[in-house]
């Protein structure tokens, strides 16, 4: 079974595998870099991601010695800015410990900001050639349909027996080859949805096929209820500048730049909590005047709706009381700041507004 399971799938990967900008190069740094971007997204929105990143930043040299500004600029759109954080972080680390080179290692590997097990276990693997497993949300897929696994995924029982499953049938010297197939096969064959049996090449193994679960494996935890907030931001207008602030390192977005504002409480209105808000995060009254539009946005988890208004200021200058910084920008040049999906929705919009009057 180990053999026919091991060597079907990589069979399989060398006729089918794709053709990646960070696979058919597979340096340590690139294979860094693509690891950590497709951490929750897919490969056809990484693709052009990857490939500017690495034209800004070709080295872990550029990248540590690049401004936090620029480097989330350049993440923009891809979400979960804590991995663009902690890759810059994790490359001045390198720089400044390990002369610019990833290590080896896999310990020192995980002792680096944003790198866990699975991360640790890609670079080993693939850029070293190192004897390490790893477990993504494709290769839990694969194995949990592969081997009836019936522990739900996210659990400590799940995830020990799966861990042992893709330590298990690893073999020796191909470890990166091995990885990649089992991701690559849940990728493109082994999908969440309908998964295409007829052309898997583990299908005459698979219990989980013979059973007709498939779509029952891998077993999930209950989802948990997402809460639904509804927030209030405020554009400042002066003139043609508008006043954004960048928010706290720690945290929800951290270090994106956004128009300020919070979720409404209990009982208010959707005025009375912006107003108390600004007041709040900038020491600032504001004079509330026109809603300027509703958005709506899923996170990990929760769900916002957004209502934007246009305000100005009711004297007083706004001070950091929750922000890093504060900043009043042209609403012409607002695309140099790096924000989340909702602000830069409504600067695109401001913008065109102003255009057109």
């Amino acid at each position: 079974m180990s053999s026919k399971f091991t060597d079907s799938l990589l069979n399989w990967y060398q006729t089918h595998a794709r053709s990646l900008p960070w696979r058919d190069q597979p340096e340590p740094y690139k294979v860094w870099v693509s690891e950590v971007m497709l951490q929750q997204t897919r490969v056809d929105t990484v693709i052009p991601y990857f490939i500017r990143w690495m034209e800004i930043f070709p080295t872990i040299n550029s990248l540590a010695h690049a401004s936090q500004l620029d480097v989330l600029a350049q993440w923009e759109g891809l979400g979960y800015y804590s991995r663009a954080r902690n890759m810059h972080r994790a490359a001045q680390i390198l720089v400044n410990d390990f002369a610019g080179q990833l290590p080896r290692n896999v310990d020192q590997l995980r002792q680096l900001p944003g790198i866990g097990q699975y991360t640790a276990g890609a670079i080993a693997s693939i850029a070293f050639g190192l004897d390490q497993p790893v477990l993504d949300g494709n290769v839990r897929r694969v194995l949990a349909r592969v081997f009836n696994v019936t522990e739900p995924v996210g659990t400590a029982a799940g995830e020990k027996r799966l861990w042992q499953l893709a330590k298990e049938y690893l073999p020796t010297g191909r470890a990166g080859d091995y990885n990649q197939s089992l991701m690559e096969l849940g990728a493109l064959v082994c999908t969440p949805g309908k998964p295409g049996c007829k052309a898997c090449p583990l299908s005459s193994i698979c219990e989980a096929c013979s059973l007709g679960i498939q779509q029952d494996r891998p077993v999930k935890r209950a989802k948990p209820h997402q809460p639904h907030h509804i927030v209030s931001s405020a554009i400042i207008l002066e003139e043609h500048n508008v006043l954004i602030a960048q928010r706290p390192q720690d945290g929800l977005l951290g270090g994106m730049w956004e128009f300020p504002g919070g979720k409404v409480e209990h009982g208010e209105d959707l005025t009375t909590g912006l107003e108390r808000e600004i007041c709040e995060e900038l020491g600032l009254p504001i004079k509330v005047g026109p809603q300027f539009g509703v958005y709506k946005h899923a996170y990990t988890h929760f769900r916002v709706t957004l209502h934007a208004f246009i305000c100005e200021r009711n004297g007083g200058q706004p001070e950091k009381l929750f922000h890093d910084r504060i900043r009043w920008c042209p609403v012409y040049a607002l695309h140099e700041y790096p924000m989340g999906k909702i602000d830069r929705q409504i600067s695109v919009a401001l913008q065109r507004t102003l255009e057109s009057t």
